[in-house]
């Protein structure tokens, strides 16, 4: 696989030594067991994988040779190039500016851009219709674009089943940058119709059932599907890709269960399912296969809590959390600046879209195992910060080089 040259700011010489340990002793990523780092007092579980994708990798080598090679001319990124904090207030820090906020709100009028502006497209892809308004601007879109390959190919999938005469359902979060640059794409060719989860699904089924009248699946689905979507006739041949976040479970539960609801209500065989139920399977992300299979090997093995990091609108790092709770108390930090103290750690709700404290998270007991994760878009030194501020809290732990050669 390709390397990119990243910036030394975001490379982690412990994370990566024990990447490349891993990547060495297990070249076809088979063994999915978490890497232990015991110090004594205090054991860390990390995954297998976790840190910056090759989407990811590609889009931040793009944005740090734009800016070097156009010294002394504006620079505006559509939004943040990857959801991390860390990554874009450096963007920023070098005089980046960026166009809209993440849901596609305005920060800077269109009308103030030149033709010597440089625009750069972020990792998760755009619209046709901002490409278009770029180009009557007179920018280049396709000049500065750092979207990921494998966002890309979600979209060719899109384009091909359309083309052969399925309507598209993306799975994925209506407002997510992806998720709406998909939708763009997708409905050049084909009906398109967003559903958020597996209730959404289940929702449009009876639909595809015929159980509804057609006036009410557009106040149900309302700003999710194409103009003059008809879902009499739009639903009877499907395929389903998705926001390449999103769990890659729910994706393909989501996907088996549609199927399923076509089969029964169309009375196909096992052979002709395909004529109205197109397969899409080679469109989930493998990174984020890779991500969430780690974390679900990492939550095989008995631990104290759970800390994911990365930026709190991170879809892929809010799904590993969502993993993790289900069996450990998580605590979802940005950064070791939240970790306040052995006592306590200011840490994002999921759920209620907030921050809040928690005290005593440190169990009493010795040893303390943690279990330690992070997002596609987490620098490798963050992580490093979030696990070495985590050891200080403990007496008597072995040298960090002892830890080391035991790898």
């Amino acid at each position: 696989m390709k390397s990119f040259e990243i910036p030394e700011i975001y490379k982690s010489s412990i994370i990566g030594k024990i990447k490349e340990v891993r990547r060495q002793r297990d070249r076809l990523k088979k063994d999915i067991s978490p890497t232990v780092l015991d110090f004594g007092s205090v054991k860390f579980l990390l995954a297998r994988h976790f840190g910056f994708c090759y989407g990811v990798e590609n889009a931040v080598e793009i944005a740090y040779k734009t800016i070097n090679e156009n010294a002394g001319k504006r620079i505006f990124f559509l939004s943040e190039m990857i959801h991390n904090p860390d990554v874009n207030a450096d963007l920023q820090s070098r005089g980046v500016k960026f166009l809209m906020d993440t849901e596609g709100n305005q920060l800077v009028d269109w009308s103030t851009l030149t033709i010597e502006d440089i625009v750069v497209v972020p990792a998760f892809g755009t619209t046709i219709e901002i490409q278009n308004k770029l180009t009557d601007l007179g920018i280049d879109p396709y000049k500065y674009d750092t979207t990921c390959p494998f966002v890309e190919k979600v979209w060719k999938r899109a384009d091909q089943i359309g083309n052969r005469g399925y309507s598209v359902i993306v799975h994925g979060k209506p407002k997510h940058e992806e998720t709406r640059a998909t939708f763009s794409h997708s409905r050049e060719n084909a009906p398109t119709v967003i559903v958020r989860d597996m209730d959404e699904a289940k929702h449009l089924a009876k639909y595809i059932r015929k159980e509804y009248p057609t006036e009410q699946f557009y106040i149900d689905f309302e700003g999710q599907f194409s103009e003059n979507f008809n879902p009499e006739s739009d639903l009877e041949r499907i395929g389903v890709v998705n926001q390449t976040t999103m769990l890659a479970s729910e994706t393909q539960g989501i996907s088996d269960y549609l199927k399923s609801v076509i089969v029964d209500f169309y009375n196909l065989s096992a052979t002709e399912s395909e004529r109205n139920f197109a397969n899409t399977r080679d469109t989930l992300c493998y990174a984020t296969n890779d991500n969430q299979d780690a974390t679900h090997a990492l939550l095989e093995k008995s631990a104290d809590f759970a800390i994911v990091v990365g930026g709190y609108n991170s879809s892929n790092t809010m799904h590993l959390v969502e993993l993790c709770e289900k069996k450990l108390p998580t605590y979802f930090v940005e950064s070791h600046h939240k970790i306040l103290s052995d006592k306590l750690i200011k840490h994002f709700n999921i759920h209620e879209k907030d921050e809040t404290v928690t005290e005593s998270f440190i169990p009493d007991n010795k040893p303390v195992t943690i279990v330690l994760t992070c997002g596609a878009s987490c620098p490798d030194a963050v992580v490093e910060e979030v696990l070495l501020k985590m050891v200080s809290f403990f007496d008597d732990t072995s040298a960090l080089t002892e830890v080391m050669a035991s790898l």
